[in-house]
């Protein structure tokens, strides 16, 4: 078990004027750890989007089959972009049931986050886990401390699980597609992406709406079609099914229930750097 010394203090500000993604997700999953600014837009977002709640908790259980499914084929080290408010069972506690050597570094930009980033690193005693204060866009940042705890020589699981619809494409400044290419160019051959993507394809009208809203609370919010989202996985080798709704990537008997409640609008993959 680590902490990493580039956090910065646990009193970093919180901004409760305006929602923050991760706190809307925490409500969604039934957390505690928002304020009345993000259940109003997550109460809000519901009401035009049905599947929101089914949505985050699909995408949650996608997150635990992944890992899982990584950690038994011998993936050892794992990096997590956007982790979240910390929902149990973790990351790290999927991957350390199936090796309990495994070595885990989250990142997150949130300071809210931060202060139950404790939760976080309370991992195997033959592991690691540790935590990095960080924003996606500064991938410089995040791998050289992440460097620190894993090894970059040798493959790593990298995910970054609904994350990408709140990045822009070049033309809003952010490069998405850009950006997952610095981090995947760094990762050694046998080393894994793991994503998950709203997507107007399957709800067009609830996911629009949706994504109005978060615009106009300021978090910019962009769905992406099978296409667009396929195209993160460029040059990559994508494991059966495939790109593929959340709820049907290798489904447990639970997520196969939640199918019949209906489509989720979130699409998931993973894939092996050749």
């Amino acid at each position: 078990m680590t902490g990493s010394e580039s956090a910065p203090p646990a009193s970093a500000s919180v901004d409760t004027s305006r929602p923050h993604p991760a706190r809307v997700y925490d409500w969604w999953l039934g957390g505690k750890d928002n304020y009345p600014v993000d259940e109003e837009l997550a109460r809000r977002i519901l009401a035009a989007d049905a599947t929101a709640v089914r949505g985050a908790r699909a995408n949650r259980r996608f997150m635990h089959r992944a890992v899982r499914a990584l950690a038994e084929a011998g993936i050892r080290q794992f990096l997590d972009i956007g982790t979240g408010i910390p929902t149990e069972p973790n990351l790290h506690q999927v991957a350390q049931a199936v090796a309990p050597e495994a070595r885990v570094v989250y990142a997150d930009n949130d300071p809210i986050v931060l202060r139950h980033a404790e939760a976080l690193l309370h991992g195997s005693a033959e592991g690691s886990t540790d935590y990095v204060h960080a924003d996606v866009r500064d991938p410089d940042l995040i791998l050289r401390l992440a460097g620190e705890s894993l090894d970059f020589g040798r493959p790593v699981a990298l995910s970054l699980v609904a994350l990408t619809h709140y990045l822009g494409d070049a033309a809003d400044g952010d490069d998405v597609h850009g950006l997952l290419k610095r981090y995947t160019d760094v990762l050694a051959p046998g080393s894994f992406l793991v994503l998950s993507q709203v997507t107007p394809d399957l709800n067009p009208e609830a996911v629009g709406k949706a994504a109005e809203l978060f615009g106009r609370s300021g978090t910019p919010f962009h769905p992406r079609s099978l296409t667009e989202f396929a195209r993160f996985f460029d040059g990559l080798e994508l494991l059966g099914p495939g790109v593929i709704p959340v709820t049907g990537w290798r489904p447990d008997p639970e997520d196969v229930a939640a199918q019949a409640e209906g489509i989720v609008p979130v699409y998931a993959g993973v894939a092996r750097k050749p």
